[in-house]
């Protein structure tokens, strides 16, 4: 569930596969940002507040930056994930003592990958950096592809192919939130272009996807 530019480094906080057994803080961090992120994704802001708040003071026992700020990047990344498009507020008090590739994210989650940094990214994301949206094809982690597809759309590079590919992720996914913001471009879109049907089977799923009562609406609202 996790993006793979950062499931290494959450896999290390708790030493994966390893012996002996790791420290609490460690499993217990892995563990609550796994939980905020699956929350936030399926719309449910209160256990994901609770869960990266977890996750932080376990993390900040260490007295680590670098630690903290692989928290704050994978809380980031699933709102871009999701386009949300606002700073990762949180990562910039620790930046100076983050890493060069930690810092080079924190800019690509911005849109403002740089070229001579570009090689310090993971290589899911390096393609979408580059403006290659073809690449996302073979991305085979959901949020690590809505992640580039949402890089991809900040900086205006999103085609109506990507849009269909990360509404199709996040569906099959089940999460909720990045579906609807997703939809929601392509009723944008479809209504700029004129498209009333398409426009209007947009809207009944958006609907589908907000809950049973605002789907009931929206059907009526066709029939008339």
């Amino acid at each position: 569930m996790k993006p793979v530019f950062l499931a290494a480094a959450l896999c290390g906080l708790a030493s994966c596969g390893s012996n002996p057994r790791p420290p609490d803080w460690q499993v217990e961090a892995k563990s609550a940002m796994e939980r905020s992120v699956a929350a936030y994704l399926e719309g449910n802001r209160r256990v994901e507040a609770a869960e990266l708040a977890r996750a932080r003071s376990q993390l900040s026992r260490t007295g680590r930056p670098d630690l903290l700020a692989t928290a704050e990047l994978l809380h980031c990344a699933s709102r871009v994930a999701s386009l949300v498009f606002e700073p990762c507020a949180d990562f910039e008090p620790l930046r100076a003592d983050a890493t060069l590739s930690q810092r080079a994210y924190a800019d690509y989650l911005a849109g403002r990958a740089q070229a001579e940094t570009m090689a310090l990214l993971p290589p899911a994301q390096r393609a979408a950096a580059a403006g290659n949206a073809g690449a996302l094809q073979g991305i085979a982690d959901p949020l690590s592809q809505l992640l580039a597809a949402g890089v991809l759309l900040q900086t205006g590079r999103a085609s109506p192919a990507v849009l269909a590919l990360a509404v199709d992720t996040a569906s099959a996914q089940g999460w909720r939130r990045p579906l609807l913001a997703w939809l929601g471009v392509q009723l944008q879109r479809a209504e700029q272009g004129g498209d009333a049907q398409e426009a209007a089977r947009l809207r009944r799923r958006i609907a589908i996807a907000q809950g049973t009562d605002a789907a009931v609406k929206e059907f009526r609202k066709d029939e008339k």
